[in-house]
């Protein structure tokens, strides 16, 4: 039925003999993934667009069954933006904002995740993971068609790896029997359950939540607007919560919290879940069934995500409940911040100690995104009879008194982290707006007919704001592009805001993962140069 859903679950790259196998001594790689998922796909097709050659090995022949991650954030749309494929997504992707909560059938109160206008990119969209991963493996056949060196084999399975000094030797299964092969850097993109993370021994600390969650998604016609409804006791009696979203192809995502102890065989029968279904939509609402899963959510992370010349990157090295859509969200920010240091590494402009800074930033990112979610589920899963009482009366209080409404924790949705106080932060000589201090994401804002985040593009920018910057220039083998706005013009009030507050004039050095390395209020190009070599983990 899924496939009839979704047919593009085909297989995308079947399994064909590759040269390697062919080679009595094993073929050395610069990059190997271990893992065809988004994050897989994410980071080969970063680093082909930087000219380095990446083999990806999948051990299935195309994308998965099952919908899984459904609600990519904004950050996430302009990372693949900067890919290529952005546009696509959203095209496909079903738009949103708004947010309900109900407690039992009462509104408690509504919030709108992009309450600002000048954003090129929703807050939020719904877009089924077969479509977003298809998205990514399109953009990289079109890169290839351009000449970017990635290679993907399908039905190629890790056996085992041996991590050395500089490179990693992996032994590999195919339809054909095994060949051997080496990667100077293996980046395990293989999931939550990493059989890579096995193979080395490594631990995956953290916590197991004591519920259950029952998926389901079918396809319907229905007046619902397109918003996330979430439920704590809802009335219709399916579950201890439900939450409600809209996909792309009439079909909706409903999750339903069926407690710690369901007998998960009989929850799977498709007569269970068509009750619970039938109660919370009522019995004239015509449906099929497209997926159903069940889940029990884990918060943990690796200690490090680098061990020597082996990366982990996604659900393999962290792993959140998914209140919140921080799984695949995060995923992508581990691609956005690992592709360009592993790119200039490789290329030889960054000494492999940049690499240091990937685990150190990411990990931050992972522990903010795990505080996060527990708060979540703690919250939506209360499980003392003293915090069940102090969930229920913060709902009750929220439908009247403003002050209760930040305390509803029904999943703080995904946003990007800002890394404060991290080795690669350089000087932050401005009194502007604290949201572009030095570690932040850059905010998106209009600029001309345009967008910001377009004219940065994936490389190291010096952005002149009421200042001029060189156009071009090149500092320690490193490429710098100009870009000087002038912001006397109206039009840019949203940019002068967001990047200027109260200052005159300012000066941003951003990275290619379009985070800010520095700011001053007026050009300097020795300050320029020192902020540079901090940046790229040169000192």
């Amino acid at each position: 039925m899924f496939q009839d859903r979704y047919p593009l679950a085909f297989k995308l790259y079947p399994y064909e003999r590759s040269a390697d196998q062919d080679q009595s001594i094993p073929v050395r790689h610069p990059v190997v993934v271990m893992g065809g998922g988004p994050i897989g796909l994410g980071i080969a097709l970063d680093l082909g667009r930087q000219g380095v050659p990446v083999v990806v090995l999948d051990d299935h022949e195309g994308i998965g069954m099952g919908s899984r991650a459904i609600c990519f954030a904004k950050r996430t749309l302009e990372i693949a933006d900067r890919f290529g494929c952005g546009d696509a997504m959203v095209d496909k992707g079903v738009v949103w904002n708004i947010g309900k909560v109900f407690h039992d059938d009462r509104q408690v109160f509504e919030f709108n995740l992009l309450p600002e206008e000048g954003h090129k990119n929703p807050a939020f969209i719904n877009l089924q993971q077969p479509y977003f991963e298809r998205f990514l493996f399109e953009q990289i056949q079109a890169e290839i068609a351009k000449g970017a060196p990635i290679e993907i084999r399908g039905k190629n399975r890790v056996e085992s790896v041996d991590p050395l000094d500089d490179h990693v030797g992996l032994t590999v299964l195919t339809p054909e029997g095994e060949y051997q092969l080496e990667a100077d850097w293996l980046i395990g993109c293989d999931g939550a359950s990493s059989p890579l993370r096995s193979m080395m021994g490594l631990e995956f600390d953290g916590r197991v939540f004591q519920d259950s969650f029952l998926i389901a998604d079918i396809r319907m016609k229905a007046e619902y607007p397109t918003e996330r409804w979430f439920w704590f006791e809802p009335h219709f009696k399916s579950g201890a919560s439900a939450l409600l979203h809209k996909q792309p192809d009439d079909v909706w995502r409903i999750d339903f919290q069926i407690g710690w102890d369901a007998d998960r065989k009989e929850e799977m029968k498709e007569a269970n879940i068509r009750k619970r279904l039938d109660a919370m939509l009522g019995d004239d609402v015509e449906y099929d069934m497209v997926w159903s899963s069940i889940y029990t959510f884990q918060c943990k992370r690796m200690e490090s995500f680098r061990h020597g010349r082996v990366i982990f990157a996604g659900d393999s090295a962290h792993q959140v409940s998914p209140f919140g859509a921080r799984g695949a969200n995060s995923g992508m920010q581990d691609v956005d911040n690992l592709g360009w240091k592993l790119g200039m590494v490789v290329n030889g402009t960054a000494p492999e100690t940049l690499i240091d800074s990937y685990s150190e930033e990411r990990v931050y990112g992972a522990e903010e995104n795990i505080r996060n979610s527990t708060r979540s589920t703690d919250f939506i899963s209360p499980k003392s009879k003293v915090s069940y009482q102090f969930r229920n009366a913060i709902l009750d209080l929220s439908s009247d008194y403003e002050f209760a409404r930040p305390l509803v924790n029904s999943g703080r949705l995904s946003m990007p982290c800002t890394y404060d106080g991290l080795s690669l932060n350089a000087a932050d000589d401005l009194a502007g707006p604290d949201r572009t201090r030095v570690g932040s994401p850059c905010p998106d804002a209009p600029v001309g007919s345009g967008f910001l985040l377009d004219h940065l593009g994936d490389q190291f920018v010096l952005l002149g704001l009421n200042q001029d910057v060189p156009d071009m220039q090149e500092v320690d083998g490193i490429a710098i592009k100009g870009v000087s706005l002038d912001l006397s013009n109206a039009a840019h009030e949203l940019l002068r805001a967001r990047y200027l507050g109260t200052e005159e004039s300012a000066v941003y050095l951003i990275r290619p993962d379009q985070h800010v390395a520095a700011r001053w209020p007026a050009f300097d190009a020795d300050s320029v140069a020192q902020a540079l070599k901090t940046a790229c983990g040169k000192e």
